[in-house]
C-alpha cells in the first residue's frame, strides 16, 4: 500500500523556500499591496465610531509585512488614533521576523503590540477561557482559512468579535482560479484531512449567503509562471510543485499516474496559459470584507 503523501505544512523549512520562490514568482503580492493601497483605505474609514482607541487583530500574520502595511493605511485614515494590534502567528520563526521587522520600522509609537503564539483554534479556546469580552475594529485572515479545521466555524468566531461598525477581510485563493481546478480533480490525494487546504472563496461566499451575512467582494487576478515545472529535475520547479499541491517533494513521491495527471491539468486552459514560451498559472485570488 502506497504511504500517504506528507503535508508540505509539515515540512516548514521546506514550506519556506517553496512560500518565497512563489512570492517571487507570483503577482499575488501585488496585487495585495494594490489592494493594500488603492481600496482598503476606503473600507477602514468607516470602522471606529470615532473612538480614540482602535482594536484589531491579524490572524496567521506571519512576518508582518501586510499587518503593517494595513496599519499604515489605518493609520492614514485617523492619524489621531492609538491602535490595541493582537498578533495571532503559530510560528515561532515567523513571529520573530514580525517583531524584528517592528523595530526596524519608525513612527509606530501609535501601536500596542501583543503577540499570541498560537494557531487561530488555540487562541479562540484562549479568547474564550479568559472571557475576553473586547470587540474589534479591523480583524483580517489573509490567506489562512486553509491551515484550520473548519473554515466556516472561523469565519463565524471572528466575526462574532466585531464591534457594531468594525470589519473583518478574508482573502483566499479564488473559486475559479487554476488551484480550485487541480484540488477538485486531486484534492482527495492531495490534501492533509486533518486542515482544508482545498478551501476556496466560493465555499466562503456560499457559507455567507446561507446565513445572510453581507459582505463585499473584490477580485484580484495574479498568476504565477510554472514554467520549470515541466523539466524533470528542476530545483525550482520541484519547489514550485511542492507549493502548488502543497505535498513535501512531490516530484519524487508521488505515484507516477498521479504525478503525470497532476502535470498534464496544470498545462491545460483550465488552470494555465502560454505567454511567450512560459507556462503562466492561474493563482488569482479574492478578498471579501465581512460585515458585522
Amino acid at each position: 500500500m502506497t504511504a500517504p503523501l506528507r503535508s508540505l505544512a509539515e515540512d516548514y523549512p521546506r514550506y519556506l523556500k517553496s512560500f518565497e520562490l512563489f512570492l517571487d514568482r507570483s503577482s499575488e503580492h501585488q496585487c495585495m499591496q494594490d489592494f493594500i493601497h488603492n481600496t482598503l483605505p476606503d473600507i477602514l474609514g468607516s470602522i471606529g465610531g470615532g473612538r480614540p482607541i482602535f482594536n484589531v487583530m491579524g490572524v496567521g500574520s506571519g512576518t508582518g509585512e501586510n499587518d503593517l502595511e494595513m496599519l499604515a493605511q489605518l493609520h492614514f485614515k485617523h492619524p489621531l488614533v492609538k491602535v490595541n494590534n493582537e498578533v495571532v502567528e503559530p510560528s515561532t520563526d515567523m513571529l520573530h521576523k514580525y517583531k524584528v521587522l517592528v523595530s526596524k520600522t519608525p513612527n509606530l509609537d501609535y501601536i500596542n503590540f501583543t503577540w499570541n503564539k498560537m494557531t487561530a483554534s488555540e487562541f479562540e479556546k484562549h479568547w474564550q477561557e479568559k472571557n475576553l469580552g473586547k470587540k474589534m475594529d479591523f480583524i483580517h485572515l489573509i490567506q489562512m482559512l486553509y491551515y484550520v479545521k473548519d473554515p466556516e466555524a472561523t469565519v463565524s468566531f471572528f466575526r462574532s468579535l466585531l464591534d457594531k461598525d468594525g470589519k473583518l477581510l478574508i482573502s483566499l485563493v479564488s473559486g475559479e482560479g487554476g488551484w480550485v481546478t487541480l484540488f477538485k480533480t486531486y484534492g482527495t490525494a492531495l490534501c492533509n484531512p486533518e486542515i482544508s487546504q482545498s478551501v476556496n472563496m466560493g465555499d466562503i461566499k456560499t457559507f455567507l449567503d446561507t446565513k445572510d451575512i453581507p459582505y463585499t467582494k473584490y477580485v484580484l487576478q495574479s498568476h504565477m509562471d510554472i514554467t520549470e515545472c515541466f523539466t524533470e529535475g528542476d530545483e525550482v520547479g520541484e519547489l514550485l510543485l511542492d507549493f502548488l499541491t502543497e505535498v513535501v517533494e512531490f516530484s519524487k513521491n508521488a505515484p507516477e499516474d498521479l504525478k503525470k495527471g497532476v502535470l498534464d491539468l496544470l498545462r491545460h486552459p483550465d488552470c494555465s496559459k502560454e505567454v511567450d514560451g512560459r507556462i503562466m498559472f492561474n493563482s488569482s485570488m479574492d478578498v471579501i470584507v465581512v460585515e458585522p
